[in-house]
């Protein structure tokens, strides 16, 4: 890398998976490339047996079938070597931080994993790709890079572009910052505006959770809690399969306790 300067390790990473619902789709390829601050890396790459079937629609987009994955280990198998390369790093992906971390940081969480990726500063190429071009990863590496990308949809294939990318970036625009931190600003300024990782809560502007689907959708967390006719909805969460994150508030809503926004 010429351009982004490292002051610890870097994650890249990118999945294949069952779908695009990140509550309940499953990871079916990973891989991961761990880049040192020294610029050494380490590269983890395999399929994984998602324990259900893969719809379809999803192998004409990836071409991973069930065959394909029918003897692979499943992600509790490999979530040893997957803590390995994110333990104490700091993310990178495309499009990872709405799709490709919540739905890793749910496998890890069914596999019994304590991993918390909120910890990690992310960066996320596409973010900066789409505030500077607006474009998607083939024309992404092409505009950056120069280069076509051979066999798109192959979990390590993308993962490498993306570094490619991600480096390219930082050394095309002077705007876009080259440390960590400042990245991780950059790609999660819209982040700050919610309140969960699934983005069901967003901060309104007195600096209250509202929620943004179903019938309640901007109505605040305290309203809704606080209305006998409406306390089911939040209830009917706790029952359902959202993520961990969004239930820990709602039950402390339900108690009384509600979230207070960071300065």
């Amino acid at each position: 890398m010429q351009n982004l300067r490292l002051d610890r390790p870097l994650a890249v990473f990118d999945l294949e998976t069952t779908g695009t619902d990140t509550n309940r789709d499953r990871i079916v390829q990973i891989a991961i490339i761990r880049v040192e601050p020294s610029g050494t890396r380490r590269t983890f790459e395999t399929l994984v047996n998602p324990e259900c079937p893969i719809p379809p629609q999803a192998t004409a987009i990836h071409g991973i079938s069930d065959a394909d994955v029918r003897d692979q280990p499943t992600f509790a198998q490999i979530r040893g070597e997957v803590e390995e390369h994110l333990d104490g790093a700091d993310l990178a992906g495309y499009n990872s931080i709405r799709f490709d971390q919540p739905l890793l940081q749910r496998e890890l969480n069914r596999s019994g994993s304590h991993l918390d990726l909120d910890d990690a500063r992310h960066l996320d190429a596409m973010i900066i790709f789409h505030k500077m071009e607006r474009r998607d990863l083939t024309a992404a590496y092409r505009f950056f890079c120069d280069k076509d990308l051979e066999g798109a949809h192959s979990a390590l294939v993308d993962t490498t572009a993306t570094l490619e990318i991600l480096d390219a970036q930082v050394g095309r625009y002077d705007e876009v910052p080259d440390t960590t931190q400042e990245l991780h600003d950059f790609c999660n300024a819209d982040r700050k505006r919610f309140v969960d990782r699934g983005r069901k809560l967003i901060w309104n502007d007195h600096g209250e959770p509202e929620f943004t689907f179903g019938k309640l959708k901007g109505k605040t967390l305290k309203t809704v809690c606080s209305n006998p006719d409406d306390r089911g909805y939040v209830e009917w969460i706790l029952k359902k399969d959202f993520d961990e994150d969004l239930k820990d508030i709602c039950r402390d809503a339900l108690a009384g306790v509600f979230p207070v926004r960071k300065k």
